[in-house]
């Protein structure tokens, strides 16, 4: 599996992404409708099938009462109850009838056509009361008896139990009507609703996964396509097809990528004209500086044998001299870093030494506290080490306090050199900038003779090994602290440069 399939299929695993969200709402939606319709069908069919059965059991046995009780002699014996409920019965099959006649005494009789299954007991007590009740006579009730029902279960078996007795005298009769073919046929109903709710639930999963499909693939190309332009692939674009919304986006990131690849364009144009001009300035102003050196040396040498009046002009003119020629090379190493031909030239050495050699040849030896062990050996490259030092030194020297001290130790596969100062510190807004090129804080001090590259350069120099340099204030408030971390072997850098190098080379052969 491809690295975007594995990233496509994770997100479509998220539960924040939209291909989830959507096969949620659709399911969900799907899941409330089919329910409610089922839950509505099964109703409607429910009241419907009690309905027609309760209306067909409850006429007919309506009816046989007025034929067959409303028959019987007005004091009926046992036997003929018994028969009466037989013949009721066996003439309607699906239902037992029970009927009850008193004697003198209140002493009830009773005629059942299934003694097994119903008998006076299954008769609910509030059903009997309201069968035996007689109605007041009214406008819209003439009968002073009805015919009464109840829906009751016995024995976990839902039955339908209705009643009503003879006018003008004669037995009461109850019906029992059992109801398990309805139920039967009810949870039948009943599971096919639920399976066709799953099937509907599973139709609308897979119509939200296609339809997030169709609507997603589209911004997952666009995602994509933000993603190459984003590391820098301006020359990305989308496939246009269509004319709805989503294509509108496409086209409109299809022109804002030109028009970004246009603006980096111009804009890489004129950084590199400016890095040329700068390039150029400087290889052009060494040969006149080195012939104004020259002469500004001598003068140097003969400024004491000159008018006392001219002698200030000299050593200004020597010193500003320096500071150019100073700002010169500056600038070229600063336009070799943004060209990329910076290249490192390895050597193993002792950094105690190299430390001392960078203090020793620019006479600060009163000035600095060392604390390096000798025989400290790294890989880097010497020079560079000492342009670092040079400017973190110097600037400590400057703009710090006297003494200087600069502790050297290793952290693991790391260089540390750490140069602290007893100044006034580095002020809280000017921190983040100590490292910015041609940055001086001249507000708060007097008139710097430094070019503000020198600890830009330091930290290109830093960077270019692999390192890098903090800026900080003392934890005690007693000066800056710089703290330089190299690798201790810088090898492994400049191998991983030359095999990307030859990568490139390999990859633009196969273009070609």
């Amino acid at each position: 599996m491809t690295a975007a399939a594995k990233r496509s299929l994770l997100a479509g695993l998220r539960w924040t992404s939209l291909r989830l969200r959507l096969v949620v709402v659709f399911a969900l939606v799907a899941l409330t409708a089919a329910v409610s319709a089922s839950g509505i069908a099964y109703w409607l069919n429910r009241e419907a099938v009690l309905t027609r059965t309760q209306d067909a059991a409850l006429g007919d046995f309506r009816q046989e009462m007025q034929n067959r009780a409303a028959s019987l002699p007005l004091h009926p014996t046992k036997d003929d109850l018994q028969n009466a409920a037989v013949q009721m019965a066996s003439s309607s099959p699906g239902y037992s009838v029970l009927l009850v006649d008193k004697r003198d005494g209140d002493k009830p009789i009773v005629g059942n056509s299934n003694l097994d299954t119903f008998t006076l007991d299954n008769v609910p007590l509030s059903l009997q009361q309201q069968v035996n009740r007689r109605q007041p006579s009214e406008a819209g009730n003439t009968y002073p008896y009805h015919l009464f029902w109840q829906r009751t279960s016995i024995r976990g078996t839902p039955y339908l139990v209705a009643g009503t007795r003879i006018i003008g005298g004669g037995p009461t009769g109850y019906m029992l009507k059992s109801l398990d073919q309805e139920r039967q046929d009810l949870n039948s109903l009943a599971w096919s609703l639920g399976i066709a709710t799953g099937l509907a639930l599973v139709g609308s999963a897979l119509l939200a996964q296609a339809a997030a499909t169709t609507v997603l693939r589209p911004v997952q190309r666009l995602g994509d396509a933000a993603r190459k332009l984003g590391e820098g692939k301006l020359d990305t674009r989308l496939v246009v097809s269509g004319t709805d919304e989503l294509a509108d986006l496409s086209r409109t990131f299809n022109r804002a990528a030109i028009s970004l690849e246009k603006k980096v364009a111009d804009m890489s144009a004129r950084e590199e004209s400016s890095r040329r001009f700068v390039a150029d300035m400087s290889h052009e102003l060494r040969t006149p500086l080195t012939a104004i050196t020259a002469v500004a040396e001598v003068l140097e040498d003969e400024a004491d044998s000159l008018d006392p009046m001219i002698a200030p002009a000299v050593h200004l003119v020597v010193s500003e001299t320096r500071r150019l020629n100073d700002l010169v090379e500056n600038l070229m190493e600063v336009t070799r870093f943004d060209a990329g031909t910076a290249r490192l030239v390895l050597d193993t050495v002792d950094v105690a030494d190299q430390v001392t050699a960078c203090i020793d040849a620019r006479a600060w030896l009163d000035a600095v506290d060392l604390d390096a062990e000798r025989g400290m050996m790294v890989r880097l490259d010497p020079r560079r080490l000492d342009v670092i030092l040079a400017n973190l030194i110097g600037n400590a020297l400057k703009h710090g306090g006297s003494p200087v001290r600069v502790a050297v130790r290793t952290d693991g596969d790391e260089l540390v050199i750490e140069v602290r100062d007893h100044g006034p510190g580095i002020p809280e807004d000017v921190l983040p900038h100590v490292f910015d090129r041609f940055y001086k804080a001249s507000a708060s001090r007097p008139r710097s003779e430094g070019s503000g590259l020198g600890l830009s350069i330091a930290m290109e120099n830093a960077h270019i090994h692999g390192g890098d340099i903090t800026a900080a204030n003392s934890p005690d408030g007693d000066g800056a602290v710089f703290v330089l971390r190299l690798p201790r072997d810088a090898e492994e850098l400049t191998r991983t440069a030359r095999d990307r190098g030859a990568d490139a080379r390999d990859e633009e052969g196969d273009a070609t």
